[in-house]
Formats: structure tokens, sequence, C-alpha cells
């Protein structure tokens, strides 16, 4: 226990915690006259487990049930509570040593070779439909939701990300009908529906996860639109026909830094000249460093997330222009606040699905992403980019425009009655 006390007492200035070991010992830190979070070690081991390596071992504590948070805060409390004391560094320094392991852990990590992609993918993507419709929206979008009111809901904030998206693509309305857009990592369909609904574009959805693009065409299926809106079981690689459009949204984050060179020279050529691409991705605001190792290990393997600079290195090298880049903040903090709140919610349901541990590695997950939005250095990008810059109008006026206009379309009681309708 000296070691994680040396460290906590280093840490924790702001607000106090209470840790009670699993000898009845009581340690205490920050301010005294702060109200208390507490929390409890349930074996001998588990200190040490943490102070070696916190990144990991806290996450691990949680999962196991060594490390109990106590009524009434729970574990996204006390991980915003850690992460608001410092960095991240401040708050889990590492040795040199440990670093360059990391490092090169995560290098070793990012070899998204065809067939390990695809494993990747399944890991995470391939759990049942029940368990992701408990926490995601009705539909289904498992990306960061753009919340243009941080009161409203969560379908709002979602069908405005989809609304964000489709406007930056510059399809012109009334002119979407013979249009082809390729969606790369389609998830389970909502946006390649969304904009076929629209636009009347056809789309076709590329994924690696088998029961997403089942899902997905079953829902085209369902709106009679199947014969447009079509997805596949494929890698992006060994897609060889041209579009007028590319959107890649939350499948850029598996791509590995060493692939960013083949993934814009794949892209550059499935575009046509006077063609757009919209790639949404995680990524951070500081420079190249080692990606997280427990989320490596539990959620998503062979995951990095890309320095701005890196991405637009990669464009630059493989022949793009860069027509528009927003960097979002707090978009998915927001996001993923809620869907901790809908995953704690349906608790007993998740456990009977999987079990108390994989419950609670699912809150370790959103609640650890979450602080990294709001304390860390996480950001969402949304890179636009074409071939010829004439492909987009010279102001940013459009984008807002066409964004109001779908959402006041998505709004309208007559657009939801033909929509029930088609579905």
């Amino acid at each position: 226990m000296w070691l994680l006390d040396k460290m906590l007492r280093a840490l924790v200035r702001k607000g106090r915690l209470v840790l009670t070991d699993h000898d009845g010992r009581e340690y205490a830190y920050g301010e005294p006259d702060a109200p208390a979070l507490r929390i409890r070690l349930t074996d001998k081991g588990a200190a040490l487990h943490i102070a070696r390596d916190p990144r990991v071992g806290t996450g691990e504590a949680y999962m196991d049930g060594r490390l109990v948070i106590e009524p009434p805060h729970d574990v996204r409390d006390f991980i915003l509570f850690i992460m608001s004391q410092g960095s991240a560094d401040s708050v889990a320094p590492r040795n040199p040593l440990r670093r360059l392991a990391d490092r090169i852990g995560s290098k070793l990590d990012q070899n998204n070779y065809r067939a390990r992609a695809r494993q990747n993918v399944e890991h995470h993507y391939d759990l049942t439909r029940r368990f992701y419709e408990l926490f995601l929206d009705s539909d289904r979008q498992y990306t960061m939701a753009y919340w243009r009111d941080a009161q409203g809901t969560l379908e709002q904030a979602q069908l405005a990300k989809k609304a964000l998206i489709a406007a930056k693509l510059r399809i012109e309305p009334g002119q979407g009908s013979g249009m082809r857009v390729l969606d790369i990592g389609s998830g389970w369909g909502g946006f390649g529906l969304f904009l076929n609904r629209h636009y009347g574009c056809e789309v076709l959805g590329v994924s690696l996860a088998p029961d997403q693009v089942r899902f997905a065409n079953e829902r085209a299926q369902a709106a009679g639109v199947a014969d447009e809106v079509k997805f596949e079981l494929i890698d992006y690689r060994d897609v060889n026909t041209r579009f007028d459009r590319i959107a890649s949204v939350g499948m850029f984050e598996h791509v590995g830094l060493k692939n960013y060179d083949e993934y814009f020279a794949k892209t550059w050529d499935l575009l046509e000249p006077d063609g757009v691409m919209l790639t949404h991705t995680i990524g951070r605001t500081k420079q190249a460093g080692a990606t997280d190792k427990w989320n490596r290990k539990y959620i998503f393997p062979g995951h990095y997330l890309p320095a701005a600079s890196e991405m637009s290195a990669a464009i630059e090298r493989t022949g793009w222009e860069i027509s528009d880049l927003e960097v979002m903040r707090y978009h998915y903090a927001l996001t993923l606040a809620e869907w901790y709140r809908r995953t704690t919610m349906h608790r007993e349901e998740i456990e009977k699905l999987y079990d108390a541990r994989f419950f609670r590695m699912w809150q370790f997950y959103l609640a650890g992403a979450e602080q990294g939005f709001r304390h860390g250095n996480l950001v969402n990008f949304q890179f636009q980019t074409v071939k010829r810059r004439d492909a987009v109008p010279m102001t940013r006026d459009y984008i807002e425009a066409e964004m109001l206009r779908l959402l006041s379309l998505e709004e309208a009681p007559e657009w939801h009655l033909e929509r029930q309708a088609a579905e």
C-alpha cells in the first residue's frame, strides 16, 4: 500500500478521496473539509496491482471487483475526479522504459493487415445486437453526436451529426439521384440510409463486422431501398469502383499510423475528379504517442488516434487538398456521458447478456473515454478533402445552410409519415 499511498498523496490536491484498504485501514487525500469520494480495496494485492501500472491496473482492479467505489459515487465519478487533478502524466507518471515499451507495443498493435483488421473489428463490433440497443440512440450511431444544444437528447444530437456530415459532402438538393456514395465503416447503416432518403443517391457501405452488415441490409430491405443502398462485408482496400462522394465516419481510428498513406492513396483512386471526401475521426491535440494500453487490450485492439499533423501530412503526400477542417472538443464527452448513463441504467440486462465483469469493463471504457475529452487531449476531427479546389464553395456558409435544411425536413410531420410508411 505504501507505493499507492505515495502516488495518491502527490496527486490529489482538489476535493477529497478516502481509500479503505482490505484490512480496514483508511487513507485520506486532498482537502480535509471537502465532501469525500470513497473507494475500497478488497484484497491484499490490489494496491500494488494498481500502483505498478495505474493506467491498466486501475481498470483491471475495477473489472475484477478488487476496487469498489462506494455509493453514492460510481466509477465515472472516480475517473473524472482523478483525471481532473492534472495531466495524464501527473496522474500516472511512467518511467522511460515503460514509456518505450508502450510505444513499441502500440506500434506492433497497429499491424492491421486484412485478416487482423477483420479480427480487431469483430472483437468490438460483433457483440450482440441487443447490447448496443441498450445504450445507443434509436439509429445505432456509434460515433460522436453533434450537440447543437447541450440540453438536447442523444437522438437529436445524432441526427444533427448525420446532417452535418451530409452537408459537408456537398450533395446538391435534387441532384443526388445517380450519385454514388461510398460509406467506409458503415456501422448499422443509419448514415447510408439517411443519405439515400434525402438525396436519392446510391450508397455502398463497407464494413468488417458481419452482424453490422447483416443488420444494415435488413434495414435497407425493410425500407424498400435494398436496390439503392447496399452493405458488404469487405475491406475498403478491396473496393475497385469509383464514387462521387466518400464518407468515413469513426473508421479511421482503426487504420493504424503506418497505413495512412495507403488509406488516402486508395480513397484518392476511388473518388471521381470532382468528388468530395469527409473523414470523421477521434484524434489528439498533441503530437503522436502510444495508444492507451488498457483500451488496446480490452476494447479496441489495433487502434491509433491521430494528431492532425499526422493526418494532414499523409493527405498532402497522396495528392489531396484539405478544403475544410473542423475540430470538435466536447461533443464526444457529452455523447459518452449519455452512453454511460444508459449503460448503467441497463446493468441487470447487460449482466444477464454477459456477466458483471463485462459490465464493469464497459463502464470503465465509457467513463475513461469521456474524461479524455473533458480533461485530456482527445477531440474529434472532420477533414473534408478534395482533388479539385473548386469542388466546394469558397466559404463555409453552405454547410450550416444545408444542415439546417436537412434537420427541418426531419422535423416536418409529413416527412415522419413518409418515413414510417417506408419502414
